[in-house]
């Protein structure tokens, strides 16, 4: 199994994965550098994915680094969480988490109801990574990130908090309080997730990937820092 480590440097976080006759796949332009006998492969897209890549905020080319040796993927000022999957459950990322994962973990898509995405600010066509199957996923994350377990109930956030969940927690957006008392609670629409499952949830951001938030209207870096 691939080792997956967050390594903290300078304030910024990067992930590294230290493979043995390994394969692992990660999302377009994360690759920072490799060393060892790894063979990089961009594979191409199945047609339904390049199809339903024209209504996803992310692209559908992940490509795969095989053999022995170590992969660094890009630096942030945000940060990373690494989960393992157990074959018994599949999780649905929010648009932009995925980052990386071993190749024998199955990636697909999911679509909220439209008028659940509408009214969250997600737009009618919200395609959502899923990943299942067993091994390690690493997502980006603004800051620490908490595993909440919900068991017939319910979790409500204001805003962008939950950055996965597994597929028994059902999705909508509802009113922070009844109408009309909504227009003076001061607090928009909410995100309400219910039924039994698990979600992986950011509380409060990393100080410094807050303040370049700020600065730069929420804007991440795409990019290597030298070019």
């Amino acid at each position: 199994m691939a080792d997956f480590h967050v390594r903290n440097i300078e304030g910024m976080r990067q992930i590294r994965v230290d493979l043995q006759n390994e394969t692992i796949r990660a999302a377009r332009g994360a690759l920072s550098n490799y060393s060892g006998s790894i063979t990089f492969t961009p594979r191409l897209p199945a047609l339904r994915d390049i199809l339903r890549s024209l209504f996803a905020h992310e692209s559908r080319v992940r490509p795969y680094y095989t053999g022995t040796g170590s992969v660094l993927l890009q630096p942030s000022l945000a940060g990373f969480h690494v989960f393992e999957l157990q074959g018994d459950e599949k999780w649905i990322l929010e648009p932009g988490e995925y980052w990386a994962s071993e190749a024998n973990v199955d990636l697909g898509l999911h679509r909220d109801p439209f008028f659940s995405s509408f009214w969250a600010g997600d737009g009618f066509f919200a395609w959502k990574t899923t990943v299942s199957g067993k091994g390690k996923v690493a997502i980006n994350a603004p800051g620490p990130v908490e595993e909440v377990c919900v068991k017939d109930g319910e979790l409500k956030v204001q805003g962008r908090l939950v950055l996965g969940r597994t597929s028994g927690l059902r999705f909508r957006s509802v009113r922070s309080a009844r109408f009309p008392r909504n227009f003076i609670s001061g607090q928009e629409r909410l995100r309400l997730y219910e039924g039994s499952g698990k979600a992986l949830v950011c509380w409060t951001p990393y100080w410094n990937e807050y303040l370049h938030s700020q600065m730069t209207e929420g804007e991440r870096i795409s990019r290597t820092l030298f070019e």
